[in-house]
C-alpha cells in the first residue's frame, strides 16, 4: 500500500471540497453534529489512502450500506470500476462455488473528451462518512469522484465533478451476458437495466430468483445496450439501483421502477444527510483507539477496518458470508486450500460455496455484542430461527421425537440429513452443537438489550427446541445421566462418547434458561429444564503430563482420530464460559489451555485469542490477536482483506475473532460483573474506549500508563459492578 503524507492528503481533500459545484455544499450544510469530535478526528487518522491506481480488483477498496457492497478501484488509465455484491443474490446452485453471486460491475470513464492524465492520484476511504473519494490529476482539469452506497436506501451513488467540463462514459461490466449463465439486458431508451434469473433446473429454493440493477442519471443517453454517455458538463451524478426478488421478470421490473421512483422522490441532500448521520451514529456506538508503537497502531487499524467491513455487509437479508462476504473479486492466480493447482476465477466464485458453516459464521457476530451492533445480529438470528422451524418436522419424521437443531453446514433455508447411530461417521454428521451456541449468543443478546419481545418470540423457542432435541434424542446411562453417544466433538473427534462441547453447552443453556423471569417461561418448561440439568453428565476430565485437564470427550485416554485443528475441551471456556476470571477452578482451565494440543495455525476460526483473554493470559492473547488483525492477504491491497487460511479471502472469520479477542482483552463481563483490562498489554500504549455490557450498559474511559482513568458507566449505578485491573 502506498501512503500519502498527511499534508498532501489534506490539501487534495480541501481542493476537492472547494472544487465541487454540485455536491459539496450538501456535506457542509448537512454534516451531522457529533457529541464527541475527538472520535471523528481519531477515525480520520485511520482512513486508508492510496496514491497509485489499481490496476485490478485485487487492489480495490470496500464500501457498502449493510446489504449492498462495492469493490472500488481505478485502472491505470483513469477508469473507475466497481463490482456490486449483495447479501441475497443467490445463484441457482446455492451450495456450489458460485452460490452467492455478484449483481455485476460498472466502469465509469471520465477521460472522454478530456485531458487524459490521472497523476497525481489519490483514493481515500473515509470511514466516518462511509464513502470513497478519488481525485485524478490536478489544477482545473482534476476530476473528482465520490462513491457511496446510501445507508438507508438501496441505491449506489457516484458523484463526479471538475472545474472544466467533461463527458462520462458508463459501461456495464457483466461477464455473464454472453455465456451459459445468460444474464439479460432490458431494451430501454435511456437507462441500462439488466438481470440474472435462476433457471428452473437449479435448487428448488432458488428457482425464479432474479437479481439485477438499473443504471440511471440525468442527461445520460444510450450509446449501445451496455453503454451510457453523458452530456459535456462540470458535474455528473450516476445512480445504480440493485434489486433481488423471487418473481417473474415483469413483476421484478415493476418492483424496481417503484423503488427507483420512491428513492428519486426523496430530496437528495436529505438522503445524503441521513446517510452521514447513520455512519456517525455507528462510529459513536463504541470504539477502541490505542497508541503504542507502529505494530500496535497496525493492530488497532485492523480492528477499526474490520468493523467498517462488517458494517458494510451486516444489515442485509442474510448473515455475512465467512468466505469473502460480499467483497469477493476475480483472481487469476487462486490456489485453493490443500490444492496444488492454480486456477483463474471470476468475482462470483468463492471456495466453500454459498452454504453457511455455523462455526465460521458465528465469529463475526460474537463481537457485535460489545460493540452495540445489535441490529446487525438480527439477520443471523432470523435465518437460524427459520431453519430450526423448517427442520423440526424433518427431525420428527427421522427420529419420531420433538425438538430441533440446525446443521453445522446448510444453505440459508436449512435442511438436515438422517444421522442415526448406524450411519457412518462424518465431519458434520453427528454434530448437534450449533443450536446450543446460538442459544448462548441469543441469551447474551437478551441480557445486553433487555428486549423481552425478542426473548419471547426468538430466544425461548430456539433454546427450548434445542434442549428438547437433546433431551429426547439421546438415551440415559445406568446412572440416569444423559448419554451423548454417538455424538461428534465438533469436527475434531467423530462419533465419540459424551463430547465436552455439548455437555458444556447444555450446562450453560439450562442454567441460564432457568434464570429467566418466571413470567417469560412456563412452569412445565422450567420443570423440564431443571430435570434435564440434573441429568447432565460432568465435563470430561483426564490426565495429561501428570496433571488434571479438561478432556474433549469422556474417555480414559484420547484415542479417537483427530480430524481437524481444534480443541473441543476448551469450549467450556469459550463460547460456553463455564470457566474464566473470578470463577471456580480457573487453574484447571489455564492448565487445560496450556496443555492443549499444540496446533501451529493461527488466525481464521481459531479461538485461542478469545480463550486466552478470558483466562487472563495476556501474552498469548496478544500474540494471537495481533496475528488476526494484521494478516492481510498478500494479493490484496486493502489492509483488512484478510488471507484465506482455511476459508476464502477476504476471510471474515479472521477479522471477527480478532475483534472479539481484542475486546475481551480490554473488557469482559460475567452476569453483572464488568472486568476492565483483564488481559491488556501495557506496551500497546494509552487507550480510549467505549464498549457495551449487559443490562443496557455502556462503559467509556481511557487507559493511561496501564491504569483506568476518566471512567464513565451508563447507567451510573452500574459503576459499582466494575472490577478494575491493571494492564500487564
Amino acid at each position: 500500500m502506498n501512503s500519502l503524507k498527511n499534508k498532501t492528503v489534506l490539501f487534495i481533500l480541501v481542493f476537492v471540497i472547494n472544487s465541487s459545484q454540485l455536491f459539496s455544499q450538501s456535506i457542509i450544510r448537512h454534516k451531522p453534529k457529533t457529541e464527541n469530535t475527538d472520535i471523528v478526528s481519531l477515525l480520520k487518522n485511520e482512513n486508508v489512502s492510496w496514491d497509485t491506481p489499481g490496476p485490478s480488483a485485487l487492489q480495490s477498496m470496500p464500501v457498502g450500506n449493510g446489504d449492498i457492497g462495492l469493490n472500488v478501484w481505478v485502472e491505470q488509465n483513469g477508469i473507475l470500476n466497481f463490482y456490486i455484491g449483495k447479501t441475497d443474490s443467490w445463484g441457482a446452485d446455492v451450495k456450489g462455488n458460485k452460490g452467492l453471486m455478484k449483481i455485476g460491475g460498472i466502469r465509469i470513464d471520465p477521460t472522454v473528451n478530456h485531458f487524459n492524465k490521472i497523476m497525481p492520484f489519490v483514493q481515500v476511504l473515509r470511514l466516518h462518512e462511509g464513502e470513497i473519494w478519488v481525485t485524478e490529476g490536478n489544477g482545473d482539469k482534476a476530476i473528482n469522484f465520490r462513491v457511496w452506497v446510501d445507508a438507508n436506501n438501496p441505491v449506489i451513488r457516484v458523484e463526479t465533478w471538475c472545474k472544466t467540463a467533461f463527458t462520462l462514459q458508463i459501461t456495464l461490466n457483466d461477464w455473464r451476458l454472453h455465456n451459459s449463465e445468460g444474464d439479460t439486458v432490458i431494451n430501454d431508451k435511456s437507462n441500462i437495466t439488466w438481470y440474472h434469473r435462476n433457471s428452473q433446473y437449479g435448487d428448488k429454493h432458488m428457482v425464479g430468483l432474479i437479481f439485477g440493477a438499473s443504471i440511471q442519471g440525468k442527461w445520460l443517453v444510450k450509446k449501445n445496450d451496455t453503454t451510457l454517455l453523458s452530456k459535456n458538463g462540470k458535474s455528473h451524478l450516476v445512480s445504480v439501483y440493485p434489486l433481488t426478488s423471487q418473481t417473474n421478470v415483469n413483476d421484478w421490473l415493476k418492483q424496481l421502477k417503484r423503488k427507483i421512483a420512491f428513492i428519486d422522490n426523496l430530496p437528495y441532500e436529505q438522503t445524503r444527510a441521513t446517510h452521514l448521520k447513520w455512519w456517525d451514529n455507528f462510529w459513536h456506538r463504541s470504539w477502541i483507539f490505542f497508541s503504542g508503537d507502529s505494530a500496535a497502531k497496525k493492530i488497532n487499524q485492523g480492528y477499526i477496518l474490520q468493523r467498517f467491513v462488517t458494517a458494510c455487509a451486516g444489515r442485509g437479508a442474510y448473515p455475512i458470508k465467512f468466505n469473502g462476504s460480499i467483497f469477493t473479486v476475480d483472481n487469476p492466480k487462486l490456489r485453493e486450500v490443500g490444492a496444488s493447482k492454480i486456477i483463474s476465477v471470476n468475482a462470483d466464485y468463492r471456495t466453500w460455496g454459498g452454504q453457511y458453516w455455523f462455526q465460521n459464521t458465528r465469529a463475526m457476530y460474537w463481537p457485535m455484542l460489545g460493540q452495540g451492533n445489535f441490529d446487525m445480529m438480527m439477520p443471523l438470528f432470523k435465518m437460524y430461527v427459520q431453519e430450526a422451524k423448517n427442520n423440526a418436522p424433518i427431525i420428527n419424521r427421522f427420529y419420531h421425537h420433538n425438538g430441533s437443531y440446525f446443521a453445522e453446514t446448510a444453505p440459508f433455508y436449512g435442511g438436515v440429513n438422517y444421522w442415526g447411530p448406524e450411519v457412518k461417521e462424518d465431519w458434520t454428521g453427528h454434530y448437534f452443537t450449533p443450536i446450543l451456541e446460538l442459544s448462548m449468543m441469543m441469551l447474551d443478546y437478551y441480557q445486553f438489550t433487555g428486549d423481552k419481545k425478542f426473548a419471547k418470540e426468538m430466544l425461548i423457542p430456539m433454546a427450548a427446541a434445542g434442549l428438547e432435541f437433546f433431551d429426547q434424542h439421546f438415551k440415559r446411562d445406568s446412572n440416569g445421566k444423559l448419554l451423548l453417544d454417538p455424538d461428534n466433538a465438533i469436527e475434531q473427534y467423530w462419533k465419540v462418547h459424551d463430547p465436552a462441547p455439548d455437555i458444556a453447552g447444555l450446562i450453560a443453556i439450562t442454567t441460564r434458561m432457568l434464570q429467566l423471569p418466571d413470567d417469560m417461561t412456563t412452569a412445565a418448561d422450567r420443570a423440564k429444564w431443571a430435570r434435564l440439568r440434573s441429568e447432565l453428565p460432568a465435563l470430561p476430565l483426564g490426565k495429561r503430563d501428570g496433571e488434571t485437564v479438561l478432556f474433549p470427550y469422556t474417555t480414559d485416554t484420547v484415542t479417537a482420530i483427530p480430524r481437524n485443528n481444534e480443541n473441543p475441551e476448551l469450549y467450556a471456556i469459550y463460547p460456553f464460559r463455564l470457566y474464566g476470571l473470578d470463577k471456580p477452578d480457573l487453574q484447571l482451565a489455564i492448565t487445560s489451555f496450556n496443555k492443549r494440543l499444540k496446533h501451529t495455525q493461527k488466525g481464521c476460526w481459531v479461538q485461542e485469542p478469545i480463550q486466552a483473554a478470558m483466562l487472563g493470559l495476556t501474552d498469548v492473547a496478544k500474540d494471537y490477536t495481533s496475528f488476526n488483525l494484521t494478516r492481510k492477504d498478500p494479493q490484496f491491497k486493502f489492509p483488512a482483506f484478510w488471507a484465506e487460511a482455511n476459508d476464502y479471502a477476504p476471510d471474515e472469520d479472521n477479522g471477527g475473532n480478532g475483534e472479539n479477542g481484542l475486546q475481551q482483552m480490554l473488557m469482559q463481563t460475567d452476569g453483572k460483573k464488568i472486568f476492565l483490562l483483564p488481559a491488556w498489554p501495557k506496551d500497546w500504549g494509552n487507550v480510549t474506549f467505549k464498549l457495551h455490557a449487559p443490562y443496557q450498559t455502556t462503559v467509556e474511559g481511557k487507559v493511561v500508563n496501564g491504569k483506568i482513568t476518566g471512567l464513565k458507566v451508563t447507567p451510573a449505578y452500574r459503576r459499582a459492578d466494575v472490577v478494575g485491573m491493571s494492564a500487564k
